[in-house]
């Protein structure tokens, strides 16, 4: 459990302070019943009617910009990631108890660089930023606060920071409980320095002292913390430098229940209204299609974190709950993989820009009709899964793609792009993209093929009845295999869906023929994994895998070798579910028969100690 739990208990002496309205999409038009007096209003805010103010309404508006918490999440995380210039190898993302309230929080800390106490105010102000790398995610300044607000009503943050030879410690307070409940008419951030000398944590006072115990009470009285000594013990796990940030208050939904749900899963964040039913014409079916990416990321935050990152950082770690997260490459778990080049006009005075789009059949086709694209942007997933066809279309049914769309600039959420003209260009390419692909190798999946070459070539061998003598000669793979009919059924899942493997790079081309005793399965033996401008390879793979006649009911057949290998998988699961738990309270038996041991041998100890005192 982070730290944030550790410290006394203390309360506020009037009790517990939170907002009437708990829900987010609500507390915007939620006024706040005036206030007999305005706390802390004189020493705060004294001179300051020469500026102009900002209300903090703003606060919860500017928060809208994310229409969904795990998108809050990102902007987070994204935070840790540009740390990793300054030293930042992970970010924890937990929950911790509010000793308030008994409330969940929300909990980030990261080993970054931290923030001194210039660089904390920059962080608790409205649209200032310093990141202008082309390789930081954050760029407007604004994420900070819309992510923080998004997922609760308050935050309060523990940074330490190491400048030269100065050891400074931060804790600022980001309260729109506070700001509402007080009706401040303007946005008040209560910020606290401490610097160590001597190996002791001191006060820094900027300001006058007024001000720093003013801030002080502010903070005590609005943050789970109840006193100086709790806030520094924040500090503890921060170690030499890095940053905490805690949110609490969190927001409910309409039934009065977390938007995040930490109950359900030990190890994981779940979104509570984002589980939707999924089709399926079966239960084991509707319970694969559960289990895709694409359908967790919606409300699971580690299948969501799992592919929110292109490309793996090397010594960088995201915690979730205690257990990291494992990266996932998308791109890699394509079969029948092909290379697109896209070089859009950004501008005419502008370098050529070339962006390469992989593409190809997600491992579960034809039986799960996932589809998508996955476009990145400085290696940030910005739209998971971006159907840029129609989603009833029979085209493009289980075609994936994944690219790093560098060339133009994500809303300020990072969950979508502005509909700029290079962008509907990009949409419309990409579209071209996955129905160019759908018409070359669709048949590869047990479609029926769109090419016409492709179709005279199907019609000929079905007149034929069997494979054509070109296709026999090419293939001797597939004459062993064909010798072994009843076998190869049994490995259709492992060689065509790619369910249950973790490499996909030796998926076979296949064809299936049919003849009087039954059909069998043949393969060139040839992984497909190639770029559109390799023709001879695109060529080869057309003249092997459309020779045969495909089988009218590969698909069905597919779909059942997939559901039992989905059922094997989760029995396994179970099973070793079951094991762990065994050992784990045989782990408990063993240090309890230790303790046991341990203490017969003391009174053993005592007893023998005893019968010798009358003969000493």
């Amino acid at each position: 459990m982070p730290a944030a739990m550790a410290g006394g208990s203390g309360g506020m002496g009037s009790g517990p302070r939170s907002l009437d309205c708990r829900s987010f999409w609500k507390a915007g038009a939620f006024e706040a019943p005036s206030a007999a007096t305005r706390e802390s209003h004189d020493v705060l805010e004294t001179g300051d009617f020469d500026r102009a103010r900002v209300h903090p309404k703003f606060l919860h508006t500017n928060a809208t910009s994310h229409k969904w918490a795990f998108g809050a999440i990102a902007e987070l995380l994204d935070n840790a990631v540009d740390e990793i210039c300054n030293g930042a190898t992970f970010v924890k993302v937990d929950k911790s108890i509010n000793l308030k309230d008994s409330s969940p929080m929300l909990v980030f800390q990261d080993d970054g660089g931290g923030m001194d106490p210039e660089g904390v105010r920059q962080c608790m102000s409205l649209g200032f930023s310093t990141k202008k790398s082309k390789t930081t995610i954050g760029q407007y300044g604004n994420g900070f606060k819309t992510s923080t607000m998004r997922l609760g009503a308050d935050a309060i943050v523990f940074t330490r920071a190491i400048r030269g030879s100065n050891v400074t410690l931060s804790v600022g307070l980001l309260s729109y409980t506070f700001l509402r409940r007080t009706m401040k008419d303007d946005i008040v951030v209560p910020v606290l320095d401490f610097q160590i000398q001597d190996d002791h944590i001191v006060p820094l006072v900027y300001g006058s002292q007024g001000d720093w115990d003013s801030s002080l009470k502010i903070i005590l009285d609005w943050s789970p913390f109840s006193s100086m000594g709790e806030l520094l013990q924040q500090f503890k796990d921060i170690e030499s430098h890095g940053t905490k940030v805690v949110i609490y208050d969190l927001w409910m939904n309409d039934d009065g229940l977390l938007e995040l749900d930490f109950d359900d899963d030990d190890e994981d964040i779940l979104l509570r209204d984002q589980a939707k039913a999924t089709a399926g014409t079966t239960k084991i079916q509707k319970e694969i299609i559960e289990q895709h990416i694409s359908h967790r990321l919606r409300f699971s935050l580690r299948a969501y974190t799992s592919i929110l990152y292109l490309k793996k950082y090397a010594n960088f770690q995201i915690i979730l709950r205690g257990k990291v997260v494992e990266h996932i490459n998308i791109a890699h778990d394509l079969k029948f993989k092909k290379i697109f080049t896209y070089k859009p006009q950004v501008t005419h005075d502008s370098q050529v820009v070339s962006v390469k789009v992989d593409v190809g059949f997600a491992k579960e086709a034809p039986v799960l009709g996932i589809f998508g694209m996955n476009v990145y942007h400085k290696n940030r997933l910005i739209m998971p899964f971006w159907k840029v066809l129609q989603e009833g279309s029979s085209r493009g049914r289980s075609v994936v793609g994944v690219l790093e769309a560098n060339f133009i600039e994500p809303a300020h959420d990072k969950q979508d792009f502005e509909r700029t003209p290079l962008f509907i260009r990009l949409e419309t390419k990409l579209r071209q993209i996955i129905i160019e692909y759908w018409k070359n190798n669709c048949h590869l999946i047990g479609y029926q093929p769109m090419n016409p070459q492709l179709k005279t070539q199907y019609k000929a061998a079905k007149g034929s009845g069997g494979p054509g003598h070109q296709f026999q000669q090419k293939s001797s793979t597939a004459q062993r295999i064909g010798a072994h009919s009843s076998s190869t059924a049994q490995r259709i899942g492992a060689h065509s869906s790619n369910l249950l493997p973790e490499t996909y790079d030796d998926a076979a081309v296949f064809g299936l023929r049919t003849n009087g005793a039954g059909s069998g399965l043949q393969f060139s033996g040839q992984a497909q994994e190639n770029s559109t401008n390799s023709a001879s390879l695109e060529e080869d793979l057309v003249n092997i895998a459309s020779d045969a006649e495909l089988d009218p009911n590969f698909i069905e057949k597919l779909s059942d070798e997939n559901i039992s290998l989905f059922t094997r998988r989760e029995e396994l699961k179970q099973r070793d579910t079951q094991l762990k738990q065994t050992i784990l309270e045989l782990e408990h038996e063993l240090e309890e028969t230790k303790r046991k041991c341990s203490q017969l041998s003391t009174e053993l100890q005592v007893r023998k100690s005893q019968q010798q005192l009358p003969y000493m």
